[in-house]
């Protein structure tokens, strides 16, 4: 196992470039209640340097998620019980066809039509695909998830997703240590695994990076989709999943530790850690 002590960094920008250089992503998620979830993920994809993002939400929450930041376009999607339904999957396998990264989870919600749009996600060769918070809940119901895999997967669970996602597909019971945890669990299913919490830890089973930025003050609803968004971000402009992670995970709580020093750990709240992030950047 190969510990990485360095950040892998983005490619300095050309003078011709243009917003197509730096990646097409699209978050899919939301749902009635959790409109803010998936506006938060595009924001900070936005500000990590995605050339275009586009949010594909419930057709009754597009409207909140379109005026909380109008650089981002919308997708809007049919939904049964405020919650994207089965029958959005033309429209969401369209967006896997045409951006370079996608994100599935942020403020979803559970449910069988969810599922079944995550199975049909993971079977895709080659998708960019990061799955978060209630999209790893579905997940973790698929019976034999990991045989089904073909997508290029980047997984980030907290430590109750874990332990939700371990029971799935494994018996034995899960080892107390947390490298040991993220390895096993990336070798298993040849994901890339970035297992939440102090000192987050990134693995994809062959080398594992411990991460040594961010605070308390970050254990607030909605840090995690701003991460989600920044990784999204750094896959779309060419990094490999591992070094997207890696940087994504360095930044976000950079940025995380440089909010806290302005506002104090108390007051810390997601929309912070994005408006942060150019500094952190710098």
């Amino acid at each position: 196992m190969q510990v990485i002590k360095t950040v892998p960094k983005l490619m300095p920008r050309s003078f011709d470039a243009h917003k197509g250089t730096f990646g097409k992503v699209c978050i899919i998620g939301g749902s009635v209640g959790m409109s803010g979830a998936p506006a938060l993920a595009g924001r900070a994809a936005l500000r990590s340097g995605s050339g275009l993002v586009r949010i594909a939400v419930p057709k009754s929450i597009l409207p909140i998620v379109a005026a909380i930041e109008p650089s981002y376009t919308t997708i809007p999607l049919p939904e049964s019980a405020g919650k994207i339904s089965r029958s959005a999957l033309p429209a969401i396998l369209d967006a896997a066809s045409e951006n370079d990264a996608l994100a599935f989870g942020c403020g979803v919600g559970i449910g069988i039509g969810l599922r079944q749009i995550i199975e049909e996600l993971i079977a895709i060769e080659d998708l960019r695909l990061i799955i978060d918070a209630d999209g790893l809940n579905n997940l973790c119901k698929i019976k034999d998830w990991p045989d089904k895999i073909k997508a290029n997967l980047v997984l980030t669970p907290h430590p109750g997703e874990m332990e939700r996602l371990w029971q799935s597909i494994f018996r034995d019971k899960i080892p107390m240590d947390r490298e040991d945890q993220a390895v096993t669990f990336a070798q298993k299913t040849n994901t890339t695994v970035i297992l939440k919490g102090a000192g987050t830890i990134v693995t994809e089973g062959k080398h594992i990076y411990i991460n040594t930025t961010g605070n308390p003050g970050m254990a607030t609803a909605g840090a995690g989709d701003v991460l989600t968004g920044v990784i999204t971000a750094f896959m779309g402009q060419g990094m490999s999943n591992l070094e997207a992670a890696i940087d994504a995970v360095y930044t976000h709580g950079l940025a995380g530790d440089i909010a806290a020093e302005e506002l104090g750990q108390i007051s810390l709240i997601a929309t912070d850690i994005i408006e942060a992030l150019p500094a952190a950047f710098s």
